[in-house]
């Protein structure tokens, strides 16, 4: 069975900051935070949708800070789900908020109501860069939530943002190497964008703040995709999805709709590159799996244009015999 979040979002609700770069509404689309009515009813459609399709999935609740809101209304809409749990559909609940909103008694209330999987809004492990950008928590407040989400035996999932306003690449392999660390299951990489309304716009228009290229976040989320992996960690997501009120808000910054597809282009692009260094200009054929065909010729093409404008004719062989980002070369 294939697996997908039913996501409900509970747009800036529980925040007890307003971050640099942050516009939930904009971000998730959603403009009004949803009552238990509305999650049950939203369940409901989808476990019908997803019985006919022969797919499971978790509910999922983003956007905000879920273990900040009030108490009452954080159970209304947990209560609201947990009916569909069980029933064949729905495997259990997966939540978002910050590091600092966590403790012992939130994580046994979780529980309690079907909740399975934690993620937490890191964003970043430098202390300085933190709070450049208004977070309001610390690296160690990371460090002791993820601690305890996986002493409840919940799944741990967290979220890292690059390029934010007073970062650099050396600050974001670091961070990624102290989220690496903490052993999440999951991790999802984040871009910064510069939103209209928000702090980060202030900076960017007056010179204060230069968002990554494409080509920067694609060659530094390429990096962090090979580094997660390599340590057992899944990338669950790269790049925000698209919204069209995201369009509508954004000013600058690295979006693109197949951002992961751009990181894993940039992967195809460094082993045909590695593999070829050495080898005279001429022509080559690679074969690669079909599935990445797309990453390596389309969005442009570049990787394939930076090959050939280095002097190697390729010639692009799809390959049911390679696996995954794997490239293998044979002379023409």
């Amino acid at each position: 069975m294939k697996h997908a979040n039913v996501s409900v979002f509970v747009p800036h609700a529980g925040c007890p900051h307003q971050c640099s770069f942050c516009d939930q509404r904009a971000i998730s689309g959603a403009r009004d935070a949803p009552d238990g009515a509305a999650v049950a009813a939203l369940c409901a459609r989808a476990e019908r949708e997803l019985a006919q399709k022969g797919r499971t999935a978790q509910i999922a609740f983003f956007g905000g800070s879920f273990t900040a809101v009030s108490r009452p209304y954080m159970i209304e809409l947990l209560e609201a789900a947990r009916p569909f749990l069980g029933r064949g559909v729905f495997t259990g609940v997966r939540v978002s908020t910050r590091p600092d909103c966590i403790d012992d008694e939130t994580l046994d209330t979780l529980t309690r109501y079907g909740v399975t999987a934690v993620e937490l809004g890191a964003q970043s492990m430098d202390d300085a860069v933190l709070s450049k950008n208004g977070r309001g928590h610390t690296a160690d407040d990371t460090n002791r939530a993820s601690a305890l989400v996986r002493a409840h035996g919940l799944e741990l999932g967290l979220q890292m943002m690059t390029g934010l306003y007073g970062a650099n690449e050396a600050s974001d392999l670091m961070s990624a190497r102290l989220i690496a660390a903490l052993m999440p299951a999951t991790v999802r990489v984040y871009p910064t964008l510069v939103l209209e309304g928000t702090r980060l716009a202030a900076l960017w228009r007056e010179g204060l703040y230069r968002p990554q290229t494409h080509e920067e976040a694609a060659a530094l989320g390429a990096r962090l995709l090979e580094f997660f992996e390599a340590c057992g960690v899944r990338v669950i997501r790269m790049g925000l999805h698209a919204q069209p009120s995201l369009a509508e808000h954004l000013l600058a910054g690295p979006y693109h709709p197949a951002f992961r597809e751009l990181c894993e282009g940039a992967l195809l692009y460094g082993c045909a590159e590695r593999l070829l260094s050495g080898r005279p200009p001429g022509r080559y054929r690679l074969h690669i799996a079909p599935k990445s065909v797309s990453k390596l010729c389309g969005h442009g093409a570049r990787p394939a244009q930076r090959l050939r404008a280095m002097g190697y004719d390729i010639i692009i062989r799809p390959d049911a015999g390679v696996c995954g980002l794997d490239v293998k070369v044979e002379d023409v």
